[in-house]
């Protein structure tokens, strides 16, 4: 089973229909026992940090996702959630990768703040990326990003270079929309089902 965790993000479905199109009925939950039970979660959204970290704690969710074993896939605001603290409304998050997310700094005047549209990782360092290619172009939309660091298994450049994904441990997290990344996405999510079959 594939856990989707349910709370106050947007997008969520989009991800449950990609799941579905690569025949995963994944189920949409916030309760703890299913989500500990799952051979795999996956912890998607669009939305704003300190709004989503209340409801997290506020419903226990917080401390779930700390201890979970199996593999975990945080997408867009899922990993920013999963760092230490967002800049977005000064807010403690999960702790998962210790490290910091913070806003884009326009420094010329063509910088838009947020990234929309296609951008190109690179550094691909994880079985997450087997089969993508290296500069395969991905979808965003984000106004904070998480620095390279030690946990970065690529890279993404806009005003300068950053983490489109992470990876500690069973955690896994992609800054970018795998969802809506066409047959690139699909691969990656593909992928990370691999990592959670028995």
């Amino acid at each position: 089973m594939i856990a989707v965790v349910k709370y106050n993000a947007g997008n969520i479905f989009s991800v449950m229909n990609a799941l579905g199109r690569l025949g995963v009925e994944a189920v949409l939950t916030d309760d703890a026992d299913l989500l500990r039970r799952a051979d795999g979660v996956v912890f998607p959204g669009q939305g704003e940090a300190s709004g989503a970290m209340s409801y997290l704690r506020e419903h226990g969710l917080d401390v779930v996702i700390r201890g979970l074993r199996q593999p975990v896939l945080g997408i867009c605001i899922g990993q920013q959630l999963m760092c230490r603290h967002s800049q977005e409304g000064d807010t403690d998050c999960l702790g998962i990768f210790p490290v910091d997310v913070v806003r884009f700094v326009p420094e010329r005047h063509e910088d838009k703040v947020p990234q929309m549209g296609w951008n190109s990782i690179r550094g691909l360092a994880s079985p997450l990326f087997d089969g993508v290619n290296e500069g395969a172009y991905i979808y965003n939309v984000h106004s904070f990003y998480v620095p390279v660091c030690d946990f970065t298994i690529a890279s993404c450049e806009y005003i300068l270079p950053y983490s489109a994904a992470l990876r500690k441990d069973n955690f896994f997290s992609t800054q970018f929309h795998p969802e809506k990344s066409g047959s690139v996405g699909e691969r990656i999510l593909s992928n990370f089902l691999e990592m959670c079959k028995p």
